[in-house]
């Protein structure tokens, strides 16, 4: 079970809970239900976590604008969770049904809409360059998941290409986070840049670990059906793994079941099995742990703030984590 990584900064994280729930309210009061009913299935919330320690790893001191910032970013987080959820047909979210399947498609997308323009409507009085870094998450994001339905039952995928997508769809957003934290809080160009990098290696071991717990998950803790990725036909770096370093007979039974189009919930599990007995699940933790150190060690250049050491605790808590 993952513990507490909060640590030190719950009560920020509370006003960025209180500023994402205000920033919800609508007079169509069935918007306001459907955008509450999403952001409670946000998860832990690790990215604003990320955006308001690096505004205090620097010397920031007045967190009022870290929490703005940090709350816009979360409006976009749970957007994309909804439209994720329509792309790829997840029925489950955090052991809930799915928004559009609780609410319908239509009413779905409407609120998608609504949280990316509360989103902007707090981001747009920062100051350029902020929007900008913001700005060009989402784009990143969207063109990461464009390319990843693409990429979609595409065996042939190099691992070069899964780390692009995934830079794109989820490190490229923590990434952001961290740095116009520390642009907020002060920091260095020195500092912004090593903060930056540490969120991009921090995303990558969290999409790696998020990979591994579709495989291997426990869909009490996760909230939604192992397998996901087999059903879609998502190329990870566990399906990589088990492609290229399992048994024959065995690779040649999973290419088939990916290639397919629908899929039965027998062959789901048996794909899981093959993975499984791949080896492919410790490999790829061994590789999340990598990018997990490379974050560490980029804040070697920061002082010995208590922020760094929470900052570098997360990075362990993320690659530990069960849902």
């Amino acid at each position: 079970m993952m513990g507490s990584w909060d640590l030190s900064i719950s009560k920020e994280l509370s006003l960025v809970e209180d500023l994402v729930q205000r920033s919800i309210d609508s007079r169509e009061p069935l918007l306001t239900e459907i955008a509450g009913y999403v952001i409670g299935a946000g998860g832990k919330r690790v990215r604003p976590a990320v955006t308001i320690l690096s505004y205090y790893v620097v010397g920031g001191k007045d967190v009022d604008r870290a929490v703005q910032i940090a709350a816009a970013l979360e409006l976009v987080h749970s957007a994309t969770l909804l439209h994720d959820d329509i792309n790829d047909g997840g029925v489950m979210r955090r052991g809930r049904p799915a928004a559009f399947k609780k609410y319908g498609l239509q009413n779905a997308l409407v609120t998608g809409d609504f949280l990316f323009t509360k989103a902007f409507a707090i981001g747009a009085k920062f100051d350029p360059e902020i929007v900008d870094i913001t700005a060009e998450a989402c784009v990143r994001l969207a063109e990461g998941e464009i390319r990843q339905q693409a990429n979609a039952r595409d065996l042939s995928m190099s691992e070069k290409e899964y780390l692009v997508i995934i830079q794109q769809k989820t490190a490229g957003f923590f990434a952001a986070g961290a740095r116009v934290g520390a642009m907020l809080g002060g920091g260095s160009r020195e500092q912004i840049a090593a903060l930056s990098e540490y969120g991009r290696h921090l995303g990558i071991a969290f999409q790696i670990v998020d990979d591994i717990l579709d495989v291997v998950g426990d869909e009490s803790v996760t909230g939604k059906p192992v397998g996901s990725d087999i059903r879609e036909g998502t190329v990870t770096l566990l399906l990589q793994h088990a492609l290229n370093n399992g048994n024959a007979t065995a690779r040649t039974e999973l290419e088939g079941i990916i290639r397919r189009g629908p899929k039965s919930e027998e062959e789901v599990l048996r794909a899981i099995d093959i993975i499984a007995a791949s080896g492919a699940v410790d490999e790829s933790r061994a590789r999340a742990g990598e990018y997990a150190v490379r974050a560490k060690e980029s804040l070697d250049l920061l002082g010995p703030e208590p922020q760094k050491l929470e900052l570098m605790r997360i990075a362990d808590l993320v690659l530990h984590r069960d849902a």
